[in-house]
């Protein structure tokens, strides 16, 4: 099955109208041992908004994304979803957040249906017709609905990636957040993706904060961006700020330049 861009509609779980959340990072910062990963990060993102959080590797991009659904906890300072602490399991009972991991993190020995399903049996959310029923809307909304009895070895990256989105979203989340989400994805699919995003946050009306080295997806997608380095948050704006940045470390990283002269790129001699 070829991949293909998907249809949206409007939410089909449930009648019940779920509030976006705000979320408000105040001075995290987090260590491993000896090695401090984040230093004193704070931002917050609206209801609704999507907030990009772009970096080098290493910069802490992940290790921040925990701390908002609750899967670190701080060496100091604190992470608030809706006025309510993230590290809280009460916070995570009462307020759906969904996380889908950069590799999708399917279960190879299920099927893309069960990988589904798996969520709502787990939490009684329904009986199994009412699961197939969610589940089979959430992957017609993904344009996957002919993809149901395959498993994850059989799919391309593209649709793993949707899959994982489609996983994401039968939970109803308030808050969805994307580790890496076109990572290992072509260009017309990483725009997809991008664009699969952008529409379920304009759809459910449900906010979102993504982690990417995407410079295409934070600049056509994004409310906001914010620029960690080191493990510090150097820059905030809306993206149209950064397609000309006053800061050479923020050029250097979304307009890199390659100096062929350089004698690391000198051509081996055989």
């Amino acid at each position: 099955m070829a991949d293909r861009s998907p249809s949206l509609t409007r939410n089909p779980f449930t009648a019940e109208e779920k509030p976006a959340v705000s979320v408000a990072v105040e001075h995290l910062s987090k260590s491993f041992g000896a090695l401090q990963v984040l230093k004193d990060v704070s931002f917050a993102v609206e209801p609704g908004e999507i907030f990009v959080l772009m970096g080098p590797s290493g910069s802490g991009k992940s290790v921040l994304l925990k701390h908002i659904v609750g899967l670190e906890l701080p060496t100091a300072g604190r992470v608030m979803v809706d006025s309510h602490d993230a590290s809280s399991e009460r916070t995570r009972e009462q307020i759906r957040m969904a996380l889908v991991f950069q590799a999708g993190a399917l279960f190879n020995s299920l099927s893309v249906y069960d990988n589904l399903a798996l969520y709502l049996r787990e939490h009684q959310v329904a009986n199994e017709g009412g699961i197939r029923e969610k589940v089979m809307r959430a992957l017609q909304i993904l344009s996957l609905e002919n993809a149901a009895s395959k498993l994850p070895a059989e799919l391309s990256g593209g649709m793993k990636k949707r899959v994982a989105i489609a996983r994401a979203l039968v939970m109803e989340p308030q808050l969805m957040l994307y580790d890496e989400p076109t990572s290992e994805l072509d260009p017309v699919m990483g725009a997809t993706i991008s664009e699969i995003i952008a529409t379920l946050k304009d759809e459910f009306h449900v906010t979102t904060i993504v982690v990417s080295h995407d410079r295409d997806l934070a600049l056509s997608i994004a409310d906001r961006v914010g620029i960690l380095m080191n493990g510090q948050l150097i820059h905030v704006s809306p993206p149209a700020a950064l397609r000309d940045p006053h800061d050479p470390r923020i050029d250097d990283f979304l307009n890199p330049q390659v100096d062929l002269k350089n004698p690391r790129f000198k051509k081996l001699e055989i």
